[in-house]
This record gives C-alpha cells, sequence and structure tokens, in this order.
C-alpha cells in the first residue's frame, strides 16, 4: 500500500497445545537439524536465470534473476521425494564491502517473497545495500515453489471469519469441517509444508549460496520463521530483524487471541482521523458508531448501487482491519466508513463513496501458475500443522461468545473455530521451542500499536530469546516499523545490519514526525 512494502496480511492465528512426537524425536533439536543438513545436503549452487511471473502489484527490479533449489519433501527421509523452492537475487553489495546475503521474507502466512527484494531493495540505504546482496524465495508450497491446493473456494476459502449476527458459530463450523475436508484429499504430503520444514528449506539456500552463515529479515509471521530458523541453526546465523513481531511461545490459537487487544490499541488512531466523516466527534463516538454500522450491516447488508455486491458487517470489519495495517490507508478507512454508513441509510453514494468503494474492494488480478486458493491453503497447512488444536467445537463457541462481549471491535472473530479443529493429519514433530541459545545476533522491531501483531506478542518473542536479542520499540500504530517515518528504528536497523551494533537495553522511539 503506501510502503513500497507488499500488502502483507497476517492471516489467521490458531492453534492450542503442542504438537505430537515425530517418529524421530530429537527432530526439533538444533544439533539435529544441524547433523542432517550438513550431511544430506542435495544441492550446493543455484542456477541463476529468468524469473517466473511478477507478483500482482509489484514492480520488478530488471536486476532480479530467479533459480530453485531442490529440497526433501519430508527432511526426516532425505532420500525421499523432492520438492523445488524458488529463490531470487538481486546484486546489491559493492565488490570488496559485501558482507554476504540478507535473505528476506514478507510473512503471511503464505505470502509469496520471490520479489520482495524487489521492494526491500527501494527501502535499504546504500549502507547497507553496499554489504548485502539480497535473496527472496517463495516458501515451500507457496507461489511457484511446488503449489499447494486445497481446490477451496467461497466461504471455505475464507480466513476472516466472523459469528453470525447473533453469535452462532455453527455456518463457521460447516465451513471450517468442509475446509479440513477438502485439504485432506491431498493426502499425506500436506502436514510436511510447516514453519520448522521452511527453515531446514532456508539452511538448504544457505548452503546453496555457499556461505557458512546468513543474514535475515523477516516480518509479520516471517518472524516466527526466523526465530525458529535462529533456534535449529543457531550457528549459521549472521544478522536478523525480526519486524511485527508473534509470540513463538504461543503458536497458534493464542497469538490469534491477541488480536483482540490488538484492534483495541489500534482502533483510536483511525477514530482519531476520521473527524470528517460523520460518525462522531470524539474517539469514544467514532468506537460506538462504527460498533452500531457493523450490528446495523450484519442485520442487513446495505445494497451497492450498480453492482450485485452488498456491503456487510463482515465486510465492514474485514476491510478495516486490512487498513488499518499502515498509517497512511487511515483517511480511505474512515472514507470506507462514510461509505458504508452512507449506503446503510439509504443515501444515494457520492462520487467520493464510489472511489473509495472501487478502491476497497478492487479484485487482485491472477497470478498464473499459482493456485487461486494458494495463500488460504497455505495458511492452513502451516498453522495446522505447526501445532495441534482443540477439537471441541464447545470450546470454540464459547470463548467466541466470551470475546464478542468484552471486545466487541474484533467481534469474536480471532476466538473462532477453522479447518485447524477438524485436520486430519497431526502435527508431523513437535513445535520448534525458541530459546536463548546462540550469539546476541537478533533484533526485535515492534510498534506499539499493531493490530496484527501486537504488541504483547513482542514481548513473548522478546523474552524467548532472551540475551540473543535486542528490542525496538515505537510509538506508533499499524504493522510495518522500518522506513514509515521512525528515524530512530531506522537508524537502529542500519546499525545493527552494518555494524552489529544493538542496544544493551530496550530502545523505546518516539512517534513519527507527522
Amino acid at each position: 500500500m503506501s510502503s513500497k512494502r507488499s500488502r502483507a496480511r497476517f492471516w489467521a492465528l490458531v492453534a492450542m497445545s503442542t504438537g505430537l512426537l515425530a517418529s524421530m524425536a530429537a527432530c526439533g533439536s538444533a544439533g539435529s537439524d544441524a547433523a542432517v543438513s550438513a550431511t544430506n545436503a542435495t544441492q550446493n549452487f543455484i542456477n541463476w536465470g529468468k524469473c517466473p511471473a511478477v507478483t500482482p502489484g509489484i514492480t520488478r527490479n530488471p536486476k532480479e534473476k530467479c533459480g530453485t533449489v531442490t529440497v526433501p519433501l519430508n527432511y526426516q527421509q532425505p532420500g525421499g521425494k523432492t520438492i523445488s523452492i524458488e529463490v531470487s537475487e538481486i546484486a546489491t553489495a559493492k565488490p570488496g564491502q559485501k558482507r554476504g546475503y540478507l535473505l528476506v521474507n514478507p510473512g503471511g502466512p503464505g505470502l509469496q517473497g520471490l520479489d520482495t527484494p524487489s521492494t526491500t531493495a527501494q527501502e535499504l540505504p546504500a549502507s547497507v545495500l553496499d554489504e548485502y546482496d539480497l535473496i527472496g524465495f517463495d516458501p515451500r508450497g507457496v507461489g511457484y515453489s511446488t503449489p499447494m491446493s486445497c481446490g477451496l473456494s467461497g466461504s471455505d476459502a475464507s480466513v476472516f471469519s466472523f459469528p453470525a449476527a447473533d453469535g452462532s458459530i455453527s455456518a463457521n463450523v460447516v465451513s471450517a469441517r468442509a475446509a479440513a475436508s477438502a485439504c485432506a484429499k491431498i493426502g499425506n504430503e500436506l502436514q510436511y509444508f510447516n514453519t520448522a520444514d521452511t527453515a531446514r528449506d532456508m539452511d538448504r539456500i544457505r548452503q546453496a549460496l555457499g556461505v557458512p552463515k546468513i543474514s535475515y529479515w523477516g516480518q509479520s509471521y516471517g518472524t516466527y520463521l526466523g526465530a525458529v530458523y535462529a533456534s535449529l541453526f543457531p550457528k549459521n546465523t549472521d544478522r536478523m530483524i525480526l519486524e511485527g513481531v508473534v509470540d513463538p511461545t504461543e503458536v497458534w490459537q493464542q497469538d490469534m487471541a491477541l488480536w483482540n487487544q490488538g484492534m483495541d490499541q489500534r482502533f483510536p488512531d483511525a477514530a482519531a482521523d476520521s473527524a470528517d466523516v460523520g460518525l462522531g466527534s470524539t474517539v469514544a463516538q467514532v468506537t460506538a458508531s462504527y460498533i452500531r454500522l457493523g450490528d446495523e450491516l450484519d442485520a442487513k447488508p446495505a445494497p451497492v448501487p450498480g453492482t450485485s455486491e452488498s456491503i456487510t458487517g463482515t465486510d465492514l470489519r474485514t476491510v478495516t482491519y486490512e487498513l488499518l495495517l499502515h498509517n497512511t490507508t487511515l483517511t480511505t478507512l474512515a472514507g470506507f466508513w462514510k461509505a458504508a454508513a452512507d449506503l446503510e441509510a439509504g443515501k444515494t453514494p457520492t462520487a467520493a463513496d464510489q472511489t473509495v468503494l472501487q478502491q476497497v474492494f478492487a479484485s487482485t488480478p491472477a497470478q498464473p501458475g499459482v493456485p487461486a486458493d494458494n495463500q488460504v491453503t497455505m495458511t492452513w497447512a502451516l498453522f495446522c500443522g505447526d501445532a495441534a488444536w482443540s477439537r471441541s467445537v464447545n470450546s470454540y463457541a464459547t470463548a467466541t461468545a466470551a470475546a464478542r462481549a468484552e471486545y466487541p471491535l474484533a467481534d469474536g472473530m480471532p476466538d473462532e473455530i477453522t479447518p485447524c479443529a477438524f485436520w486430519s493429519k497431526a502435527p508431523a514433530e513437535p513445535a520448534v521451542t525458541v530459546t536463548s541459545a546462540g550469539p546476541r545476533d537478533i533484533l526485535i522491531l515492534q510498534n506499539k500499536r499493531d493490530n496484527a501483531t501486537p504488541y504483547a506478542g513482542a514481548l513473548g518473542m522478546y523474552k524467548a530469546l532472551g540475551s540473543r536479542a535486542g528490542f525496538v520499540s515505537v510509538d506508533n500504530g499499524g504493522h510495518y516499523v522500518y522506513d514509515v517515518g521512525s528515524t530512530c528504528a531506522d537508524q537502529a536497523a542500519n546499525l545493527f545490519l552494518t555494524k552489529g551494533i544493538i542496544s544493551g537495553k530496550p530502545l523505546s522511539c518516539p512517534a513519527p514526525a507527522s
């Protein structure tokens, strides 16, 4: 959106308890993974060439080149079936100044990362680019890396699931069960499309690049992926930045529940920015108007003139969540609230209403060779495959009702039932334990009012990493920390990447200048 970054959607984080033991009990240990990686490498080079079709919405750097790395489907059977990981590179480092490679991941989960170097190259200063070549990749199962598809469509392909107007989750139970059933038809392979194996793929990329260590910048879900890599391969990390951070000890249902707090913390920023749209003159008034508008649209969706579409309460809440991710889309969000309120009141939409509705509901072009449900499929594969979920439908109904009462802005969505409640396969291995074991080479960047990865999750990551990590917080809202106005945070990240400097104490950055 406004930032040069792609629109990273931090889809639903869900799960509960730990995974079941895999056949090889030690597979989650750093020592075991280091040994497997060293002795069973299948590829130690990358043939760079032309890249596949560009990700919609991204302008690809003409210097970007691509290649593939072959990896095991199941790392416990390294001689078995293999899959391909599509990798990209932009050689930005100056001769004689190159420190190494900076591997970048935009999160998601399930987002393509092949063209992330093209956006990253626009953001980083010359001081950083002079020292690093940029590496991107589509994680396993995503985009052009052996893409997976459950064949989901309609409500079964939804990730943002809100309860019905009366609070019932019955319809979502049906959709969640249907999505899980569709994914079960793929067979046993989907269980290996998880975060731990994606981290192992990252180490195969490192090996194929021919370097002993690799640096990393992960955002959103990518922070968990980076922390898992750092825990499995602590000796192979150089400098790692984790931006917009999740709690690795709460994967995944508890992390998702934090969205309730995140909405409450972030919403006032948007409410204060909407004084001119008629929903109220104070944050409290706008908040009350927004909740009332959602209830009214639940009861009676508002038809959009000239189309076959209607705006529902779910539309209102989903678009609000999306546009809260960026400070520069708060004005668009206020305009959308006004348009929705006008339509709900039966008013003829103004030219401004029509413009904002077109912006908000613009469709994303299909990408050749990538299944339409790829991101949704991989969202569930990752989160259902990383940790086991509660199988009790009643527990979701109870949690959703309680959350709706305490956090009406989120309307119960963070506690809703998902396909993982009916997933056919238990996780292939226990969730990786993120610890402080390893060098002090990780920097956390976190906004204090982030609705997608709330502040409490970053504190959980900081606690888990302990002495390995430094912590930079910013008095700001939104999902992105770097290159959105905080000179303090940008300088801390740049010094870390170029000099390895991490403040001994948490650094608290002031609000960016408006």
